[in-house]
């Protein structure tokens, strides 16, 4: 699914109207019938806000199809029709000739009685702004919106709910909040910001005709993922081949205290189809984590001659769950970035030595992948937490094309790009908020890319399944740690496979 800003989205109904020759009142009917999809008919009291915007117009063809449905309709028009667009007054007039009961809002007795109906209405159906806010929503607007707010039952919005803005996310001083928003063609961008669940509610994405050359001549690239994305990505595997045509993992994991993560950032790569995965820690701890696990090896990062011989023999390494913030780590992670011929994902201890050092990217040979949570971003990229949730997109492009990384930006909508391209992860959710998951996470991507797949594939594909995991267990589980995600790998890599 694309991602589209309001400008892209501007451009694309001008490309349609005008270069294609679509009139715009029928993208205003397509869009008016989606969402006529999204309400269930058990649903007979309606009242719906339009303002004179297209998309009060697309409300207006709601308001058409409802009352044709014996639904019981009432629609309150903000603004003036002398400021309609030619689209939306054609649609005006038709409520109007059929019959359908309009009140115009102009005053705080029409606002009572907008509230009275809302109170009895069984859905609001929210068509005032579209994607084009970007002005601070004010006076009858903003009273209309805190009503329908404070006294609705449910509230489904058309395109974006009325007073968010479009491309950051930001409320424009007040917003609806919605149970449901049903969008047009994209995803919107302002979507994926932190925070912005409250004011969508469900996110439904309805197709209106526009035609794909319209998207791609207009389209930057960036992409929400879905289950059918993922499994063409997903290899199936050859009968005939064996442990070596599944590659050598290496994870340089763990310390003193911190034995867990090695263990699960082993075992996730184990568990997701690495061919041959060994572990190297310090001598303190090998013992430990020999005895529990069965299936990779171990070796001691104290011994300088077996450690380069693994670095220089992998078809991947992971650095960093574990390993602590120090000297040591960052020396490790040195040698690893001047020596190895793999790919290498950083995670954990190693993005925190990175803080400081980040000319050291500079050194590698292959294409290195970097998993920060927002905390660690802020550590290495100098921008604060908050800077980052409210454009995380951008710097998370800019980041990855200045160090020439593939950047994995793990949170909410979690966010993968090398800078050219860009995909967000919808999966995962709060039932996995758990020590270890990043962990895991960092053994799944290291596995696919032994595997062959190439950095940024292995870290959509990792990141999907990581969290589809944890979604398909939480149906079920009210907490996931990362071993229940551990235990779920091969079945759910096998069931998206089967899809």
């Amino acid at each position: 699914m694309e991602i589209a800003t309001s400008q892209i989205m501007k451009n694309i109904d001008r490309y349609c109207i005008d270069v294609l020759g679509i009139p715009g009142i029928v993208l205003m009917e397509n869009a008016s019938l989606t969402v006529m999809k999204n309400i269930q008919s058990n649903n007979k009291n309606f009242v719906i806000v339009c303002s004179s915007g297209n998309n009060g117009g697309d409300g207006f063809a709601v308001a058409r199809h409802l009352f044709n449905r014996g639904n019981y309709v009432k629609v309150f028009s903000l603004g003036f029709e002398k400021n309609m667009s030619a689209d939306t007054l054609v649609n005006f007039n038709i409520i109007k000739n059929m019959g359908v009961e309009i009140i115009k809002v102009n005053n705080n007795e029409d606002l009572k009685t907008l509230r009275e109906s809302i109170i009895h209405c069984d859905m609001t159906i929210d068509s005032i702004f579209g994607t084009g806010l970007c002005r601070e929503v004010k006076g009858i607007y903003s009273l209309a919106i805190k009503i329908m707010n404070n006294n609705s039952n449910y509230i489904l919005s058309v395109d974006v709910p009325s007073g968010f803005e479009c491309n950051s996310g930001k409320v424009m001083g007040i917003c609806i909040r919605s149970n449901k928003t049903v969008t047009f063609g994209l995803y919107k961008k302002g979507f994926i910001t932190y925070g912005a669940d409250a004011f969508t509610g469900e996110i439904v994405i309805e197709k209106i005709g526009i035609p794909k050359k319209a998207v791609d001549k207009f389209h930057k690239n960036e992409y929400i993922m879905d289950i059918d994305f993922i499994q063409k990505l997903i290899k199936k595997r050859n009968k005939y081949s064996h442990k070596g045509d599944y590659g050598r993992t290496l994870i340089l994991a763990g310390s003193l205290g911190f034995t867990g993560a090695a263990y699960i950032a082993t075992q996730a790569a184990v568990r997701s189809g690495a061919g041959l995965v060994t572990l190297g820690c310090d001598t303190s701890i090998q013992t430990i984590l020999s005895e529990k696990l069965v299936e990779a090896m171990t070796a001691s990062t104290n011994d300088e001659k077996k450690l380069d011989s693994l670095i220089t023999k992998s078809d991947c390494i992971a650095i960093g769950p574990g390993l602590g913030n120090n000297q040591t780590t960052l020396d490790l992670l040195e040698k690893v970035l001047l020596n190895s011929n793999c790919p290498v994902v950083i995670d954990s201890d190693g993005l925190n030595v990175l803080d400081g050092n980040l000319e050291m990217l500079k050194n590698k040979k292959h294409r290195i992948v970097l998993t920060p949570h927002i905390g660690e971003m802020a550590r290495i990229s100098g921008f604060s937490i908050d800077e980052i949730n409210e454009n995380k997109i951008d710097i998370a492009k800019e980041f990855a094309i200045k160090h020439n990384v593939v950047l994995l930006l793990k949170g909410f909508n979690t966010i993968i790009t090398d800078g050219k391209a860009l995909y967000i992860n919808p999966t995962g959710s709060s039932a996995m908020a758990s020590g270890g998951m990043g962990d895991c996470l960092t053994g799944i991507i290291a596995s696919f890319i032994s595997q062959g797949y190439d950095a940024f594939t292995a870290a959509c594909v990792g990141a999907y399944i990581h969290g589809y995991c944890g979604d398909k267990l939480s149906q079920k589980m009210f907490c996931i740690n990362a071993n229940h995600i551990i235990e779920a790998l091969p079945f759910i890599i096998k069931e998206i496979q089967n899809l």
